[in-house]
């Protein structure tokens, strides 16, 4: 199998429903943070490698006809390389909703490192690196992640 659809969309930009809907049009089954999550001992190890410039999309993808959200959104550009037939999405939303509801979430979490469960440091650093290092350049101010 081979990714067919790939969206560039940062998360909560509706990439769950996205998610559910490319799987509901026969594109599934489709990449998302939540797989990593559940396949965190296979997936962290390779996005981490990612992370750091050895992307290994056939491992990472393997199984898969779509991905969203990220880690997918931070690597959308090699991945255009690396699956020329795939057809790109774009989830979007405005950018004051949008830094509001990221800064709420996933940026509280990734900046408050003294909570970080012990279990679960390997998988926040591999998302930190794609999310802030990556796909939002160091950016974490709100002028600065609405212009991202």
């Amino acid at each position: 199998m081979t990714l067919k659809v790939i969206s560039a969309g940062f998360g909560r930009t509706g990439t769950m429903s996205l998610k559910l809907a490319l799987e509901q049009l026969g594109f599934g089954p489709c990449h998302h943070m939540e797989e990593v999550l559940t396949h965190g001992e296979t997936q962290v190890p390779l996005w981490s490698a990612a992370a750091g410039g050895k992307a290994d999309f056939g491992a990472i993808y393997a199984g898969y006809g779509a991905a969203v959200d990220w880690p997918t959104a931070a690597f959308w550009k090699e991945l255009a390389t690396a699956y020329p037939d795939a057809k790109f999405i774009l989830s979007s939303r405005s950018a004051e909703s949008w830094v509001r509801s990221f800064s709420e979430t996933i940026l509280a979490v990734l900046m408050d490192r003294d909570k970080w469960p012990p279990p679960a440091v390997p998988w926040l650093e591999m998302v930190t690196r794609v999310v802030i290092d990556r796909s939002l350049h160091g950016v974490t101010d709100a002028e600065g992640l609405a212009r991202v």
